[in-house]
């Protein structure tokens, strides 16, 4: 079975499964990170691991920042009409 660039990007964003997927990746990855800011701030240590990785890079380290943030207000919207449990009808 052969993949076309044109016919995943067509896929991922007619079904919105993919931008639910990429946007539910960078808030777990920036929610994870905030904790680990959290942690590293009362041991007295700098945990930013977005920052260990991309610190040298200053632009794409605040790019990153940028989509976590758009991504969890993505999921903000989205999640009535995502949610099995607050659906009509869920749990």
């Amino acid at each position: 079975m052969a993949w076309s660039v044109t016919g995943l990007n067509s896929l991922l964003i007619m079904n919105g499964k993919g931008v639910h997927l990429v946007a539910f990746t960078l808030t777990i990855i920036g929610g994870l990170n905030w904790g680990l800011i959290g942690i590293g701030a009362f041991a007295g240590s700098d945990w930013n691991v977005v920052h260990m990785i991309l610190g040298s890079w200053p632009i794409v380290e605040w790019i990153v920042y940028v989509l976590v943030g758009l991504s969890a207000l993505w999921l903000a919207i989205k999640h009535k009409q995502d949610c099995k449990y607050c659906s009509v009808g869920g749990m």
